[in-house]
């Protein structure tokens, strides 16, 4: 069996994403509130100093966090 990686961080965006999914369907927070969420945590990363000697991860994090609001996937939209 091939390794896998980065499972650690897979399991954690679909654990954050049904999340937010169950709090929208329970109206606990709204759309909007979803969407400036992960448009913050895309920001941070965007906005990342590089201090840490991961800017590229930084880019590529906010990128897959675009791509989420992008494809509405955190959000169950007709």
């Amino acid at each position: 069996m091939p390794h896998v990686t980065d499972v650690a961080g897979t399991a954690a965006l679909a654990i954050c994403e049904s999340l937010l999914l169950a709090l929208n369907d329970h109206k606990i927070l709204p759309e909007r509130e979803i969407v400036g969420i992960l448009q913050d945590a895309s920001a941070a990363h965007a906005n990342d100093p590089g201090i840490d000697g991961k800017s590229e991860l930084h880019l590529a994090v906010a990128q897959m966090i675009d791509g989420i609001l992008a494809g509405g996937n955190s959000v169950r939209r007709p």
